[in-house]
């Protein structure tokens, strides 16, 4: 009895056992069946999700791409090139006062002593108004612009409400060289003044910021000119200076320079003030830089045809209660040559007299005198210009450069069309291609030009301008030195003087302005004001330098003719 019961109990035992193992292997089974379900349901959403992404929007996820792969903003180069600005990741000081909650104080230290610390970090830095900024508890940047040394440097500090974000900052790798030109971006992101805003929209667009955007400014050449502008504003203690390169046949900006300039990479209160644009926002009377334009608007109108001519040079000219005076007695007599090269406002204004004050306002209107100066600079000033009809003391003045008030773009743009055949063109600072160049207006005939640019060049050899006149560049060009005007009429002891010339004379390439303003007599110009003495030297030196820069060689051997102009100056050989 005890022997079938034992066998009883362990056949259930063994009936119980194969129950759980059942049981057991169901619930595997299950579970496999739940975890394969599961890993179905991922793997075919997953699929949903890339065959979404894949077919019915892959836009997005390109520009994503893009956009994490290209800078912030796009290059600006020069023509050749060569960075003139762009973007590169950089640390950002920042106060954060919440950094360690809102309880208790955000500094660890006084504010004082933080200031202090971050005072040896950065020697610029202003103690004062940043240990207020602190000590109100007011978020903000404390600086732009941190090296990775002074990054480290601020660390150990160690004040964790100092917080150094990496951030893009614009970087303009030549400092202050065509600050003007360039402009500056701010802490917006946007740029301000010159061709960074001009161009904000393309450089910031991802379809066009990875393409670099090259200006027509060559750098050697605006590195030069910034050089002997600001050498030649110095020597005369001038308060300002502004000069321009210019292509005669396409209107391309070489360089472009307004002194005293400032640093892009620092905008400042100081930088601020010199943002003011001296060459194509400043207008100023020009004075006998006008005087070959005048006489080639008469010989092309036919009212100057024998250049020997000869118009009375002593007596001042008496019209409206007014007097029209020459600096200095040049004889009884001049002729057009010789008008030009000893530059007499008494025979000029005759010329004009004959032409006539219609046609003279139509010429400059032609040459753009009427209008803002065209370029794609946002500073851009309106020239003072008489829109009713011109009357002839009016036409007498204009012609030798009073009574009319352009910026030195303006006069750049016309001596272009004067010696190129006598085309107008608008400038520009984008670089243009083979063909690109715009056809431009017809201003003079050709005749005309090539007369001019006899007698400009006989202004280099002979008359006002020999201080210009660089050694195998055939340099061509005018001096004007113009009274400023002030309350209550012009102020005799302050000028605007500028030298107007084009190279080589033979075949005009290059147009190039040099303008001081308010140069006062110091030894280095014979204690001279006027432009023969201070603007025209400033010429005379930059020619060489930038001349085999822009392809120009000197050659000694070759020269414009001047044999049928030169019996007529006296003392001409």
């Amino acid at each position: 009895m005890t022997s079938l019961t034992a066998s009883a109990a362990l056949s259930k035992g063994r009936g119980q056992l194969v129950h759980i193992r059942q049981h057991s292997l169901l619930t595997a089974r299950l579970r496999l069946l739940l975890v394969i379900a599961g890993f179905t349901l991922v793997a075919l959403a997953a699929l949903l999700r890339l065959t979404y992404i894949g077919f019915v929007q892959p836009a997005p996820q390109t520009r994503s791409l893009a956009e994490a792969l290209l800078p912030s903003r796009g290059e600006i180069t020069d023509r050749n090139g060569a960075p003139l600005a762009r973007a590169f990741p950089a640390y950002a000081l920042w106060y954060n006062p919440k950094a360690m909650g809102d309880s208790g104080s955000p500094l660890v230290k006084s504010p004082e002593k933080v200031a202090a610390r971050l005072k040896a970090i950065f020697p610029d830095l202003d103690e004062k108004q940043v240990a207020e900024q602190l000590a109100k508890g007011k978020a903000g940047y404390l600086r732009r612009r941190v090296l990775p040394e002074e990054a480290n440097q601020v660390h150990e500090i160690g004040e964790v409400a100092l917080e150094l974000p990496q951030e893009t900052d614009r970087y303009y790798p030549q400092g202050n060289m065509a600050a003007h030109v360039l402009g500056y971006v701010a802490a917006d992101g946007h740029g301000r003044v010159g061709m960074e805003q001009v161009l904000d929209k393309v450089l910031t667009d991802p379809a066009t910021r990875g393409t670099p955007q090259k200006l027509s400014i060559d750098m050697r050449v605006q590195g030069a000119l910034e050089d002997e502008l600001r050498r030649g504003m110095l020597m005369v203690d001038a308060v300002g200076a502004a000069g321009i390169v210019l292509d005669v046949d396409t209107g391309e900006v070489m360089a472009l320079a307004s002194l005293p300039e400032f640093d892009p990479n620092k905008i400042d209160a100081a930088g601020e003030k010199n943002m003011f644009n001296r060459v194509t926002n400043q207008v100023y009377e020009l004075g006998s830089t006008f005087k070959p334009l005048s006489v080639a608007a008469a010989i092309d109108a036919g009212v100057v045809t024998d250049l020997s001519k000869r118009y009375q040079s002593r007596k001042p000219i008496a019209i409206g209660g007014f007097h029209i005076r020459d600096s200095h007695p040049m004889g009884d007599t001049l002729n057009v040559p010789e008008a030009l090269i000893h530059s007499s406002n008494i025979v000029t204004a005759q010329i004009a007299d004959e032409l006539g004050p219609k046609r003279l306002k139509k010429t400059m209107a032609d040459l753009g005198m009427n209008e803002r100066p065209y370029i794609e600079l946002p500073a851009r000033g309106f020239p003072i210009w008489q829109k009713s009809d011109w009357g002839r003391l009016r036409g007498m003045t204009v012609s030798y450069g009073h009574g009319i008030a352009v910026t030195p773009l303006h006069l750049a743009s016309a001596y272009a069309a004067m010696v190129n055949g006598g085309i107008w063109r608008p400038a520009t600072l984008h670089k243009l291609g083979p063909g690109e160049a715009p056809r431009g207006r017809r201003v003079f005939k050709a005749s005309t030009s090539a007369r001019m640019n006899q007698l400009l060049r006989m202004i280099a050899v002979f008359g006002t301008g020999r201080n210009a006149d660089a050694p195998g560049f055939r340099v061509g060009g005018k001096t004007g030195s113009a009274e400023k005007p002030g309350n209550g009429g012009y102020r005799h002891h302050t000028l605007v003087s500028t030298f107007a010339a084009a190279f080589p004379m033979d075949k005009p390439r290059y147009v190039v302005i040099a303008m001081l303003d308010e140069p006062k007599g110091t030894q280095a110009s014979s204690y001279q004001r006027t432009a023969a003495w201070n603007a025209a030297p400033i010429v005379g030196r930059l020619v060489p330098r930038i001349g085999p820069m822009l392809g120009v060689k000197p050659d000694s051997s070759r020269d414009i003719d001047l044999s049928d102009l030169r019996p007529l100056v006296h003392g001409g050989e």
